[in-house]
């Protein structure tokens, strides 16, 4: 057991901007394990074996940087092993251990809570099978640095954000080695503060996007689309965050994100 875990780790904290911004919760499965961590915490799909979400806090003006990547990654003993997606899955392939919560995003408050927060972030369950081709496409690309966008707003108050992501669980995802079905694709939400109005961004992080297919479309492409949308693809109650209500009331067609500029925060 983690020290984080032995004494109580503080996980998601749905206060950090000033008001409450409840985490998106499955809208069938009430019981689904809650796991904190420092700084984040993870909601579990049982039967896929892996998080439906993970919801984490990011203080721009408390990082700590430099601290060395961990280098192991754990299973998370609060689950019995048969409900979490461990090593066997990435064992003598390509598939990627991708984290969910960014481990940079965690390394902030105390000294000794980022290196706990470095840690935390290589449990198996803040970690997604990634298909060849996404970290290619996420690392250094528009859904890399999603975050750092919204943190280097001279507008934001206090360089402070909450942020949403996991996988798309669909049912047609791929099985791989009868131990777990790949992800295609993953989805993040980004809520954040300018002046007295908190404000919502959601993304989807996609190799086939229903319609939206076009014959250069042979890797991952981020798009924006509304809550409403997000909602209907992970099973996920977002009304919680703010604009949910509004996104409610209009249409928003997913837009294809091709650099951080276009993003109008």
């Amino acid at each position: 057991m983690s020290a984080a875990r032995a004494r109580g780790a503080l996980g998601y904290d749905p206060a950090f901007l000033g008001e409450q911004v409840a985490a998106p919760t499955p809208v069938r499965d009430a019981d689904a394990p809650v796991l904190d961590s420092m700084h984040f915490t993870v909601t579990m799909h049982t039967e896929r074996r892996l998080a439906w979400s993970v919801a984490w806090n990011v203080d721009g003006l408390r990082f700590f940087p430099n601290i060395p990547r961990a280098r192991r990654f754990f299973a998370d003993d609060r689950l019995p092993l048969d409900e979490q997606t461990t090593e066997a899955v990435y064992a003598d392939n390509d598939l990627d251990r991708g984290h969910l919560a960014r481990r940079a995003d965690l390394l902030w408050g105390t000294l000794a809570d980022a290196k706990q927060a470095n840690l935390d972030s290589f449990c198996f369950t803040n970690i997604s099978p990634q298909m060849a081709g996404f970290n290619q496409s996420s690392r250094g690309g528009v859904w890399g640095e999603l975050e750092d966008g919204v943190l280097d707003m001279e507008e934001l108050v206090d360089r402070r954000i909450s942020v949403f992501g996991g996988p798309v669980l669909a049912d047609d995802d791929p099985h791989y080695r009868d131990l777990v079905q790949v992800p295609r694709d993953h989805w993040k939400a980004v809520v954040y503060r300018v002046g007295d109005a908190l404000r919502s961004k959601a993304f989807l992080l996609t190799q086939d996007l229903d319609g939206l297919r076009t014959a250069y479309l042979d890797a991952f492409d981020t798009f924006e689309l509304s809550l409403d949308d997000l909602a209907a693809r992970t099973g996920l109650d977002f009304a919680g965050l703010p604009g949910a209500a509004e996104a409610s009331a209009r249409e928003q067609a997913p837009r294809r994100i091709e650099r951080l500029a276009a993003i109008r925060w």
